[in-house]
């Protein structure tokens, strides 16, 4: 049985400021050119003048302008169900495959904008769709994650970038949470396999690489690095989280403007943030393989990801992150094999 963790997200704070005096846009850095101009005695058109606005990565919003994303989560698990051979007479390690991937498009349009304090983005999911290679037998045929297709939701957007209210979209995870447990509960709760988490790996760390560049340091210059934290999918009930290095490899010239290069390296983390989402409550059993498997442990997790941003629209053009991880497992009545689990995963956002 599972019990789901306690407690409820907390909503970061809202004060912003620190920030108050910066110009008319989202900006991930508190310096502008009226206030470098005025500390140099020059105007701001002069030719003498080192520092240009166009090179600090910036997120922009325009107001009413909707932007559309197809995001992808793709992943390939491996089961090994006696990697010891203490099971099998014939000293064989039984191994398993199964796939499963989620592709979904979203729309965010900034309905009020506000750079000294937060921007309102409302988002909507236009299509959400779910493919699996295997499905335990008398599962329902829509997956959860499917039901996204069609809820909106507004995120509160700090001048970083960063979400500053996430409780809508968590209100959302919720209500998708409650739709992957089976109608008929006689048996007790019995939680079908889905894809919230794959959405939730989408839509929570939204402008992450960008919103996450401390604010009281110098914009990134190329090979330049800085850290954060991303969620960690999975086919079972889990809460993990890997650590993330951005580093800005690059500036490039393209017919659509300037795009930053920025390359990511993932590693397991030791924690996972208690405001991360939860999306189920209460005690349940999960139906399936991962619902027969227990003790979940991480092995270890590796990757690297792209994003390409470009730096004249201030919009996020794409980005691919791939990593594998492996996990042990128990078998239950007392087996003493332990089963490994690997798993690659891919996730991709690219802009429409």
């Amino acid at each position: 049985m599972y019990a789901a963790p306690h407690g409820v997200p907390r909503q970061a704070e809202q004060g912003t400021g620190q920030l108050k005096g910066m110009k008319l846009r989202i900006t991930i850095t508190i310096l502008t050119l009226a206030v470098l101009c005025s500390l140099a005695g020059c105007a701001g058109s002069e030719k003498g003048s080192s520092i240009k606005d166009d090179d600090i990565l910036t997120v922009n919003f325009e107001q009413d302008k909707a932007i559309q994303y197809r995001f992808v989560s793709k992943r390939e698990v491996t089961i090994e169900w006696d990697p010891e051979q203490k099971m099998s007479r014939s000293g064989r390690n039984s191994i398993e495959r199964l796939s499963e991937s989620t592709d979904i498009v979203m729309e965010y349009v900034p309905i009020e904008v506000d750079p000294f304090g937060l921007t309102t983005i409302k988002a909507t999911c236009k299509s959400a769709k779910v493919s699996r290679s295997k499905r335990p037998a008398g599962a329902a045929s829509k997956d959860a994650a499917e039901y996204f297709e069609g809820m909106s939701y507004t995120l509160k957007i700090g001048p970083t970038a960063k979400i500053e209210d996430y409780s809508e979209l968590d209100a959302v995870i919720k209500q998708l949470g409650e739709k992957a447990f089976r109608a008929n509960s006689n048996r007790g709760r019995i939680k079908e396999p889905d894809m919230i988490s794959d959405i939730i790996a989408t839509q929570w760390f939204l402008w992450d690489s960008v919103s996450s560049i401390d604010i009281n340091s110098d914009a990134p210059v190329p090979g330049q690095s800085w850290k954060s934290q991303l969620s960690v999918s999975g086919p079972m009930v889990m809460r993990k989280a890997r650590d993330v290095v951005y580093t800005l490899k690059e500036i490039r010239p393209s017919k659509n403007g300037r795009t930053a290069v920025i390359n990511s390296v993932y590693a397991p983390a030791q924690s996972v943030p208690d405001s991360w989402p939860i999306p189920y409550s209460g005690s349940f059993q999960m139906s399936g393989t991962f619902g027969f498997l227990s003790g979940y442990k991480m092995l270890g997790l590796e990757g690297e990801g792209q994003e390409l941003f470009n730096m004249d629209t201030g919009q996020l053009e794409q980005y691919n992150q791939k990593y594998q991880m492996k996990l042990s497992a128990m078998i239950p009545l007392g087996i003493s094999a332990k089963p490994q689990i690997s798993i690659n995963q891919t996730i991709t956002a690219t802009k429409l």
